[in-house]
């Protein structure tokens, strides 16, 4: 299973939000690429780097530090947030992502993220299923849609989609413990996907748990930030998968 911190930016600063709430948020780092740096030397391969401010506006905002990030380090960076148009998607590859995830994308306009799941191909395409009480949440979880979890994933799985970051909205940034019977069921009933969950992690002995339960990654935020789990265990779970 693969460990996948989050760096989450607004106004180009690592800052960490509580339920998706804007309102919530506190500042971490002034510098998101310190912080990458800081994962790497830890043995970190990979991060999630998600453009809070380009979730609220009408495009990709961060870019510039996705490419430092991207030039200054050999992490893997999945990004996410704010990819509304072909030019975004493009702009975050050309700017070093490895990955780009499209979650209100995938709901608002199918055609579009179909697009890029031929064009660029499902290695490198993340569905972002972000839910609340299972059904899909988007715009940086401003808005609900009446698209159910599990026949979205589904769906999508069917069209070719490999990777799916599953979030539970109500655990995000709570640090009371991940969705287990959420994704014990997603991935009771959609097969062979790479399911990576994220949020509520807050102990590391969750992340053998998730493990068990067949997750390909996890993303872990605030547990980091907030010292539940220290970058010395990451590296030990890290090293024994290896």
């Amino acid at each position: 299973m693969r460990i996948i911190p989050a760096i989450d930016i607004i106004d180009g600063k690592c800052v960490r939000l509580t339920k998706g709430d804007y309102s919530t948020r506190v500042i971490y780092n002034q510098d998101p690429v310190e912080v990458a740096k800081m994962f790497e030397g830890h043995g970190i391969e990979y991060i999630h780097v998600v453009d809070l401010d380009g979730a609220r506006s009408q495009g990709i905002v961060n870019y510039r530090i996705l490419e430092r990030i991207a030039s200054e380090t050999k992490l893997k960076i999945d990004f996410g947030g704010g990819l509304k148009s072909d030019e975004d998607v493009r702009i975050a590859f050309t700017s070093g992502a490895s990955q780009i995830t499209g979650g209100s994308i995938a709901v608002q306009s199918p055609e579009l993220f179909q697009k890029w799941l031929k064009t660029y191909g499902s290695e490198k395409i993340i569905l972002g299923a972000d839910a609340k009480n299972e059904k899909v949440a988007i715009s940086g979880w401003q808005e609900d849609s009446e698209e159910k979890l599990i026949p979205f994933i589904k769906k999508y799985k069917e069209q070719g989609v490999t990777y799916c970051i599953c979030t539970d909205i109500n655990k995000d940034g709570m640090l009371k413990g991940p969705s287990f019977n959420l994704y014990k069921k997603i991935l009771e009933e959609v097969e062979s996907l790479s399911l990576i969950a994220s949020g509520g992690v807050s102990h590391f002995s969750e992340l053998a748990k998730l493990q068990q339960l067949g997750c390909e990654g996890v993303i872990i935020g605030k547990a980091i930030y907030e010292d539940k789990i220290s970058l010395k265990q990451l590296e030990k779970f890290i090293l024994n998968a290896h």
